[in-house]
């Protein structure tokens, strides 16, 4: 079988994944609020146990990911992510939607850092920004497929719904190793010659990946930028969590949703998440057209803006009265998202000086995200459980906050930080 380029093999994997993680999560959020019963502390511990896995091995897999292979990390991650989503769909109950959601994020944790850095290095640091959005883009098609999927098995059964989109996942982690070409990865080279016992291949590995490890803490040490877009990544993940783990609670149980004669009320969520795709792909293709007029202080100009009407619609989705206007907040909210995926991503890509720790890197702002997740999400949920879903949404707008100012320091200094200079040397 011969290999598609990286690019084609790059659009491939993003709609057979986008497909089976949306007919996973077009559902995953109904199955636990109307099946498993999850009141909204339990929702947003979904996200934790899941962010605390993302922040223990985020980094030791991206160092894996340098040290062994991208293609080998992704494959491994997708598979794992697969088994994850089938333990969850499979067993009614909080401690096994838990345990499943934590076993997707040590699956995450190996393709979070290892798909970036793999199409970063196969098409060059220079193109690679309009790659990711034309990815964005196959994403959402894919996607659109997966919510049909989804809801088509979730009127028969919400908890298979979850459980077919990880065997798709899990597929696409099989076919990895055949499906995608790794040119520009080169092995680290090791001190040890000759023939070597298993204890010294041990070693010789471990000391490697010790290596890789280092070599990355240099990059980000050495560069004040990205230890800033580290700290934006934090509060933007202390913000997420809210939203992510508790849109789907507030229309079912505060805002309501509409009854048209015997209209399943998941097809409500999947016309939602269809619309979210739609308009992906229409904001995914202004992006395309912009990359190529974007500088450094465009792509942070442009997330400023982004952060500024996130927090606009997530508090108009916590405080809407009628459906229609929680919708268009949702419509919203998804379409920001899918604009500052590819932004953010191309803008920290832009900052690894070093492609043989990219994967590294990426990783380490991983954590960023998990670590900020972990911190602001069990605070949003028990104020869910004990106040109300809007103030737990209100709180998560406002954690939004200093990300926004972070994103005008960048402006304010040409992408440089004087005072972080004098830290790192």
């Amino acid at each position: 079988m011969t290999r598609p380029s990286a690019r084609n093999a790059y659009y491939i994997v993003e709609v057979l994944i986008s497909l089976g993680l949306d007919s996973a999560f077009t559902i995953s959020g109904i199955y636990f609020v109307v099946d498993v019963g999850m009141n909204p502390f339990e929702l947003v511990m979904v996200g934790t146990v899941m962010e605390l896995t993302i922040l223990v091995f985020d980094v030791p897999t991206g160092v894996v990911a340098d040290t062994y292979g991208r293609r080998l990390s992704l494959g491994v991650g997708w598979v794992v992510m697969g088994a994850g989503l089938v333990l969850a769909g499979s067993i009614e109950s909080v401690l096994a939607v838990w345990a499943g959601w934590s076993l997707w994020g040590l699956g995450y944790t190996f393709t979070s850092g290892a798909q970036d850095a793999w199409i970063t290095d196969e098409v060059g640091a220079d193109r690679v920004g309009g790659v990711f959005a034309r990815g964005q883009q196959f994403g959402y098609v894919g996607g659109l497929a997966g919510v049909g999927l989804g809801v088509a098995i979730a009127t028969w059964d919400l908890g298979a719904a979850v459980v077919i989109g990880g065997g798709v996942c899990i597929a696409v982690g099989l076919l990895a190793p055949v499906l995608l070409p790794e040119t520009q990865w080169v092995r680290p080279t090791s001190d040890t010659g000759g023939p070597q016992g298993v204890r010294a291949r041990a070693a010789s590995a471990t000391g490697q990946m010790r290596t890789t490890a280092k070599a990355g803490i240099r990059v980000v040490r050495a560069s004040p930028l990205l230890l800033l877009i580290f700290a934006i990544t934090f509060f933007a993940g202390s913000s997420t969590e809210s939203f992510d783990r508790l849109w789907e609670a507030h229309l079912i149980r505060d805002v309501g949703l509409p009854s048209f004669g015997s209209l399943d009320p998941v097809l409500w969520f999947g016309l939602l998440r269809a619309g979210i795709s739609l308009l992906g792909i229409l904001g995914s293709e202004y992006v395309v057209r912009r990359f190529e007029r974007v500088g450094q202080q465009g792509l942070a100009r442009w997330l400023l803006a982004v952060s500024v009407l996130q927090v606009a619609v997530v508090l108009a989705f916590a405080l809407a009265g009628p459906f229609w206007l929680a919708a268009a907040a949702v419509l919203a909210y998804g379409m920001s998202r899918s604009v500052e995926s590819p932004v953010q991503r191309t803008w920290l890509n832009a900052q690894i000086t070093d492609s043989r720790v990219r994967a590294t890197v990426v990783s380490m702002n991983g954590q960023s995200d998990a670590f900020g997740q972990i911190l602001g999400g069990p605070g949003v949920g028990a104020l869910g459980a004990l106040v109300s879903l809007r103030s737990a949404l209100v709180a998560g707008a406002v954690l939004l906050a200093p990300a926004i100012a972070l994103y005008g320091r960048a402006l304010r200094h040409g992408g440089g930080e004087p005072q972080l200079e004098q830290l790192t040397h």
